[in-house]
């Protein structure tokens, strides 16, 4: 399975950053290219790119550990995963991304290389803001 990991330092405190991460409706605030997200009756999440504000991409976000910790986001059309971990570094917390495509997505590598590091620069300054 392809896989890909990025990293960045955040002067924000985990407990921050987690927050922005697991909470859905501020995904277009940091998501690079997310225009918009809708919550179904059930919790279910569906992320829609600015490209294509039309195509629903249902996602599964969930949270591994204790707040604070790990948040993986899930592509259930895709099957693309993002790993999100936070852990203590001087002066706030380290995050770090592992992305895994499935094989018939490994075409797709560049294009989520590139969002997912704007992504993780535009979530890193939002927290930090916010913090």
């Amino acid at each position: 399975m392809p896989a890909f990991a990025e990293s960045a330092a955040c002067r924000a405190p985990a407990l921050a950053v987690w927050k922005l991460l697991y909470d859905p409706t501020r995904f277009p605030d940091w998501w690079d290219g997310t225009g918009r997200v809708e919550r179904g009756p059930d919790g279910e999440v569906t992320r829609f790119a600015e490209a294509w504000p039309d195509f629903p991409y249902p996602t599964q976000v969930r949270s591994e550990g204790t707040p604070g910790g790990r948040v993986v986001i899930s592509c259930l059309v895709s099957g693309i995963s993002q790993r999100w971990t936070l852990e203590p570094h001087p002066g706030g917390c380290a995050v770090t991304v592992t992305v895994e495509l499935p094989d018939e997505e490994a075409g797709r590598m560049p294009a989520q290389r590139a969002e997912v590091r704007a992504s993780l620069d535009r979530l890193v300054a939002l927290a930090e803001r916010e913090a």
